[in-house]
């Protein structure tokens, strides 16, 4: 049995527009900030690295107890200005993806329990890297997206359209997160699987 939480991204979006005249083309930039967080698990000599965990981890997602977790962020805002035959273009988006990984980290345990950790946790590290990098090639597709846009009849129309098309590739991204790990069985592929 696989103790890996199941997938249910909290994902944020906050879109704001800016007007900036004089600006030819749009610019695109993704700016990421990562956090890792550890919490403590201290192990019985009389309990296996499952128990340990289980009892030591803070991550509860459904009722059920899991040893990693994965958050990611994406948030965009875009800078646009009228053309000169009146049309509206982006010139600017500015993307940022903030993600948090929380992983358990063995402060006490017997040697066997200390071998059979360091196998699993690259394992269910490499599984949270996947969660990652969903997200960050979810704040890529929004940014390239958008920055490629074309020019709108009006500014209202072309902020609107910016942000049905990060919306649609936001819940894209949520779709293909699913999938990982339904591919992956929460890590258990990869090698994140105790027994």
């Amino acid at each position: 049995m696989m103790y890996k939480h199941p997938r249910s991204s909290l994902l944020r979006a906050s879109v704001t527009a800016l007007a900036l005249y004089g600006l030819a083309c749009a610019q695109a930039a993704v700016q990421e900030e990562h956090a890792e967080r550890k919490y403590a698990v201290l192990a019985e000599p009389n309990q296996s690295l499952r128990e340990a965990l289980n009892a030591a981890t803070p991550i509860l997602v459904n009722g059920k107890r899991f040893h990693g977790y994965t958050r990611w962020y994406v948030r965009w805002q875009f800078q646009w200005a009228p053309d000169p035959q009146g049309r509206c273009r982006i010139t600017q988006v500015n993307t940022r993806l903030t993600t948090e990984v929380q992983l358990p980290d063995l402060r006490r345990g017997t040697e066997a329990q200390q071998a059979r950790f360091d196998r699993y946790l690259p394992a269910l590290s490499q599984h949270e890297q996947g969660h990652v990098q969903v997200g960050r090639d979810a704040a890529q597709a929004i940014d390239r997206a958008i920055a490629d846009m074309p020019a709108a009849s009006d500014c209202a129309t072309l902020e609107r359209n910016a942000n049905i098309l990060g919306q649609a590739l936001l819940q894209e991204h949520v779709e293909r997160e699913k999938q990982f790990d339904v591919t992956t069985g929460h890590g258990a592929t990869q090698g994140a699987l105790l027994d």
